[in-house]
């Protein structure tokens, strides 16, 4: 698995956790709900960690917390 691939996974996670669908997390964050579909999927291949700190916000925990998961261990390298 890549960064994006997890990320875009724990968004998803995040959010069956609150029972929040994507539209509303874009509605709490400010962030459009195109951005967050474009995360989720192949159209955005790097997400930026200012939208991911925006959406971080919106759901009320930090970067750090964000990212402590286990699926961003053992990610695969992108420079071989």
């Amino acid at each position: 698995m890549n960064a994006k691939e997890a990320a875009a996974r724990r968004i998803q996670a995040l959010c069956l956790q609150r029972n929040m669908a994507v539209n509303a997390l874009a509605n709490l964050c400010g962030v459009p709900p195109s951005t967050i579909y474009s995360m989720l999927n192949a159209k955005s291949q790097n997400p930026g960690i200012v939208t991911i700190q925006k959406l971080c916000d919106g759901l009320e925990i930090s970067l750090r917390e964000f990212f402590d998961d286990p699926l961003f261990e053992g990610l695969d390298p992108i420079i071989e």
